[in-house]
């Protein structure tokens, strides 16, 4: 509104809607107003006009979705390598879309009865919702339970107390890697609140309040469902400012600081393995095999001079040479191994 139309560019636009509504008429001669005649503002100059729901604001920028979309896409790799042990089985999750909608939009786009989780995530504030699709709940369920592959049925029913038990398992393991996914932007405890079927009774914010509507989707051999994060706008306000492009595209992964590697060495420190030295191969017949006796000399294929494999777990790691050390027999490790060398 930067410009004021004076009283002849008015009338000007009036006859403009006359003319789209009366029958054509032949246009006036140049000569009446002593030239040519004045084209409308609408045709000197168009502005871009750029429609605005009002109803749903648009509070989260894309490049937070994208910077979200790059985080969630982390977790779907390292949760799907999770259920894949899991259940012993080949599971592929992947995001699907990362949108902006209201809280009553997200609950009625979802089924009912089904998996329905509130989380809270100390030291942001208020809740979050995490949903699992019955398509993929009950296949997991029958899984876990030792189930057959074959075609089975999806049950309209909320789950029972040993199918929730089960379920938590899993939930519990998603929460795992989502906190270690959003370490980068708060180092949060994402602990279950509380369990419902009907996502109808849950009010965890006003219905319209702004969410962040997060989809993955995830398959098992021929089943497939969704699985979806909701996370309130005034949940992740506090945390914005760290997914902006510069800071969150130029993140690097950080080291394992010092008390990790203490910690990993210790537990390496008390692990055991196989070690195996082998001093040669030899070749018996099996009548030689039968008439062996205690004090028999068996001539192996290497001789004294020669270095001995030393094979850790099976797998050739190092060569040594056979000593003797306070009464007990012993390989001094002189180099390491090359993995297809011959015993």
């Amino acid at each position: 509104m930067g410009d004021v139309l004076d009283q002849s560019e008015i009338d000007a636009l009036l006859a403009a809607v006359a003319a789209e509504t009366a029958p054509p008429r032949p246009a006036a001669g140049a000569g009446e107003r002593g030239g040519p005649p004045r084209p409308s503002p609408a045709e000197t100059a168009r502005t871009d006009v750029t429609q605005y729901d009002f109803k749903r604001p648009e509070r989260v920028s894309k490049d937070h979705i994208r910077a979200l979309h790059s985080i969630h896409d982390g977790f779907a790799r390292n949760f799907g390598a999770t259920l894949s042990g899991f259940l012993r089985t080949i599971i592929e999750v992947r995001v699907v879309g990362v949108e902006q909608l209201t809280y009553s939009e997200f609950i009625h786009s979802l089924p009912s009865p089904t998996c329905f989780v509130i989380i809270q995530a100390p030291p942001l504030e208020g809740q979050m919702c995490l949903e699992l699709s019955p398509l993929i709940v009950y296949p997991i369920i029958d899984r876990l339970l030792g189930g057959s592959k074959s075609d089975l049925y999806i049950p309209q029913r909320p789950l029972t107390t040993i199918e929730w038990r089960l379920m938590s398992r899993l939930v519990n393991r998603a929460l795992e890697h989502l906190a270690e996914a959003w370490r980068n932007l708060v180092d949060a405890k994402l602990e279950i609140v509380e369990t419902e079927s009907n996502p109808q009774l849950v009010h965890i914010v006003a219905p319209t309040e702004v969410v962040v509507f997060i989809t993955f989707e995830i398959k098992m051999g021929q089943c497939a469902g969704t699985m979806s994060i909701c996370v309130p706008f005034n949940t992740i306000e506090s945390v914005l400012s760290k997914l902006t492009t510069q800071s969150w595209f130029g993140y690097r992964s950080k080291g394992a600081s010092d008390d990790e590697r203490r910690r990993i060495r210790r537990s390496l420190g008390r692990s055991k393995v196989a070690l195996t030295a082998y001093l040669g191969r030899a070749t018996l017949k099996v009548g030689e095999l039968r008439s062996l006796r205690v004090g028999d000399v068996i001539a192996v294929d290497k001789p004294t001079s020669g270095e001995l494999i030393v094979q850790v777990e099976g797998r050739n790691k190092y060569a040594g040479t056979p000593g003797q050390l306070r009464g007990r027999r012993c390989v001094r490790l002189t180099r390491t191994a090359a993995t297809d060398e011959p015993l």
